[in-house]
């Protein structure tokens, strides 16, 4: 009997395949009945590197072009970081699984030759930009785009003297020892989903194969973040972090909002239960609106 073919998309960066791999061995392991085919795309999020994701249209440039391939059936689901995904769900391309959570942290990234410092940080994200001139009130910063490796090179060729990166991407390249210092979540928030990959489908067909790399943890961390985000209407365009963490029955949630036309920075922490929290990550998302007036 043939096996059913499951057509399966990514960004062609080698981070993006290398994490969407690690949720395929497991999908092939746990379904040996189910022959599984990886198509690789680029995005216009990997080909425009001169601005800004904020400059450009957002977070949904790194999707349309698998969305438009989900649409036509060209695959049957699509792998991402959900942190690159809009904070809005599409009806049609639910997420449908969500990984267990890599490292959600921030990490500092010294050059090769181990003389960094934060005189010159390459990062274009607002969210780590805010966030590091709290912990460093001298440091500098510069716009950095492109993929992992891209931005390594750059460091190691000395445009920058250190670079802001995600941890669980640096653990999933195999490069974690190029990490110079983590970024505790107090010290600095991630972004919402930090470390969790997101797998997308198409309404109404079914999933149930991918209960293997499905975290339920995962989803209701991921909801409470996105919910907090989204409640704030953040997203690339505006510093705001979210981060929470799962205690038996209770889900803990902290936040950051940026108020742009006062310049105001909130954080906060609120505590619910886990059945609540797209509920929760709403009201923290009230509360920290409220102080910031």
């Amino acid at each position: 009997m043939p096996k059913r073919t499951i057509r399966v998309g990514s960004r062609d960066s080698r981070l993006a395949v290398e994490q969407t791999m690690l949720l395929l061995r497991e999908i092939e392991k746990a379904h040996p009945e189910l022959s599984i085919e990886l198509i690789t795309m680029k995005t216009t999020g990997d080909v425009i590197l001169d601005r800004r994701l904020d400059q450009i249209g957002g977070k949904g440039l790194f999707v349309k072009e698998l969305d438009a391939a989900l649409a036509d059936g060209r695959i049957d689901l699509s792998i991402h970081s959900l942190k690159d995904l809009p904070m809005e769900e599409t009806p049609d391309y639910p997420l449908v699984a969500y990984s267990r959570r890599g490292d959600p942290r921030d990490v500092l990234v010294f050059p090769e030759n181990g003389s960094g410092s934060v005189e010159k940080v390459g990062t274009s994200s607002l969210r780590r930009i805010l966030q590091l001139q709290k912990l460093f009130p001298d440091a500098k910063h510069e716009m950095v785009r492109g993929n992992v490796l891209t931005r390594l090179k750059k460091l190691d060729h000395g445009e920058y003297t250190s670079l802001i990166l995600a941890a669980s991407g640096l653990n999933r390249l195999g490069l974690g020892q190029r990490i110079s210092r983590y970024f505790s979540p107090a010290e600095m928030i991630p972004a919402a989903g930090q470390g969790v990959l997101a797998v997308q489908g198409r309404r109404g067909e079914d999933y149930s194969f991918l209960d293997c790399v499905h975290s339920p943890v995962s989803k209701l961390t991921s909801l409470a973040e996105r919910s907090f985000v989204r409640a704030l209407d953040g997203g690339c365009s505006s510093p705001v972090a979210a981060y929470a963490e799962v205690h038996g029955e209770e889900l803990a949630l902290t936040g950051l909002y940026y108020h742009e036309e006062s310049g105001a920075v909130t954080t906060g922490a609120l505590t619910g239960v886990v059945l609540q929290a797209e509920q929760l990550g709403e009201k923290l998302a009230n509360k920290l609106r409220q102080e910031a007036l």
